[in-house]
């Protein structure tokens, strides 16, 4: 009877720890409004009408809800294109990627692949330093890329930092052991790979996939410097064209200045949700797959 008594009686925390606690929960709390408010400030903005947004009246929440952001994007076809290439852009640039990252990673986490470390040097070396912009657009050039979708899809296919991530997810989840019974059976590296290492590794594919996906979807620089045609471009330029043209005034009298300001500067926060949402809305289906994948490797046992 007194035992349960005693397991059922709270355990008084300490003066320390109050002031701990309490000091951690407002420590999150404010991170917690450090993320969220710029988010609803934008979304707010976007759906306010253009004189409250240019007036500064919008600080939380939607001022004179009004929808002519979306209204000037909907209406323009570039808009249609330029989400019809982002997507075609981010799933085969992100499956080329995480073929290529895993085909790179895996042999160079095996012990008995000759040369590994050295291999792993080099790449690692080129993280650090790269050649530059004009050697690699001559590069680009001399393989006739330019102005064609392979340039967005080719030069920076693999990235050296999820190399990095994979070969050590390999290292310390896929033992040496697994592979010597499975040689002994008469299983052969490709059937391995197919049948044993990708089912094993779904977390680290997740992850790949994750940031390859969201690098492709961001990315407009190369797009800028390899692309010509206008039917090519991905959304993040058709943003960028649609903001500049907005935003210059041209010949006109001081009232339609004004509005054409206003507009453009509602455009700002319509764009940055019209280009964020498919991230925003993905992103919490395998936000636990990140943090396991961005964790690999650091513990092991």
């Amino acid at each position: 009877m007194a035992v349960n008594q005693l397991t059922t009686k709270k355990i008084k925390e300490s003066a320390g720890d109050r002031i701990f606690l309490g000091t951690v929960y407002t420590v999150l709390t404010l991170v917690i409004i450090a993320v969220l408010y710029p988010l609803i400030y934008i979304i707010s903005s976007s759906i306010s009408s253009p004189a409250a947004v240019t007036s500064g009246r919008v600080w939380l929440w939607p001022v004179d809800i009004s929808f002519e952001g979306f209204r000037v994007l909907l209406n323009t076809p570039e808009i249609i294109t330029g989400y019809a290439n982002s997507i075609f852009y981010t799933t085969v640039g992100t499956t080329i990627s995480v073929v290529l990252t895993i085909m790179v990673a895996y042999p160079l986490s095996r012990k008995s692949f000759f040369g590994r470390n050295v291999l792993m040097m080099i790449i690692t070396f080129t993280m650090i330093f790269s050649g530059g912009l004009i050697p690699t657009y001559m590069v680009v050039r001399e393989l006739n890329l330019i102005d064609t979708r392979w340039a967005l899809l080719i030069p920076n296919a693999i990235w050296v930092w999820q190399v990095i991530i994979a070969r050590s997810f390999f290292q310390s989840s896929i033992p040496e052991e697994l592979q010597e019974a499975s040689e002994m059976d008469g299983c052969s590296d490709m059937r391995f790979i197919r049948s044993i290492v990708l089912p094993l590794s779904k977390p680290i594919i997740a992850v790949l996939v994750l940031m390859y996906a969201v690098g492709q979807w961001n990315a407009y620089f190369d797009a800028l410097i390899y692309l010509k045609s206008a039917d090519l471009f991905p959304l993040q330029l058709i943003l960028r064209s649609i903001i500049i043209q907005n935003n210059s005034s041209g010949s006109m009298d001081a009232l339609a200045m004004v509005e054409r300001q206003q507009l453009a500067e509602l455009l700002k926060y319509a764009l940055i949700v019209v280009a964020t949402l498919p991230v925003l809305v993905i992103y919490p289906f395998v936000q636990r797959y990140f943090v396991q994948g961005m964790l690999v490797g650091s513990v092991k046992g």
